[in-house]
């Protein structure tokens, strides 16, 4: 994927980020054909289909138990990548070898999804939470991983 294409792109995954109502974070995912330079699925952080704004319906599940970032994931919102692949499979898109634009680091719960739905690079933009080294399971399992910031100001 040539660079202005992936710089498009990471604004895009970006602004998908604005459409969770979790909060305490935002999170973004976009899975990119990294040949055709086009969006395949996308996916944002956010409670179940259906289920009220919140991962609790209408609290936040994480903040009424007082739950640490980065830990016990399985509580709380439906995670970008995790909504994004569940997606792509009830919708048929393939993601075989198709690049995952995330805006943040992936736990060790949506890196176990990423690698078993044969994404072959997951591009992290603005770092994140190291959680429980999902990074970490990527890199063993041959994920080709990709860091980067996001857009910055030009008038800064």
């Amino acid at each position: 994927m040539k660079d202005k294409h992936l710089a498009i792109r990471i604004e895009q995954c970006l602004a998908l980020a604005k459409a969770s109502n979790c909060p305490r974070r935002q999170f973004g995912a976009l899975l990119v054909d990294p040949e055709r330079n086009v969006v395949l699925m996308d996916g944002y952080n956010g409670g179940p289909r259906g289920g009220g704004r919140l991962c609790g319906g209408e609290v936040c599940l994480r903040d009424a138990e007082d739950v640490v970032s980065g830990t016990r994931v399985e509580i709380g919102c439906h995670h970008a990548e995790m909504n994004l692949i569940c997606n792509a499979a009830a919708n048929g898109v393939p993601t075989k070898g198709a690049w995952l634009i995330v805006t943040g680091e992936p736990c060790m719960m949506c890196s176990k999804l990423i690698h078993h739905a044969g994404i072959g690079r997951v591009v992290i933009v603005d770092g994140g939470f190291a959680g429980e080294n999902g990074v970490g399971y990527l890199e063993h399992h041959g994920v080709e991983l990709q860091r980067t910031e996001g857009p910055k100001d030009p008038r800064a």
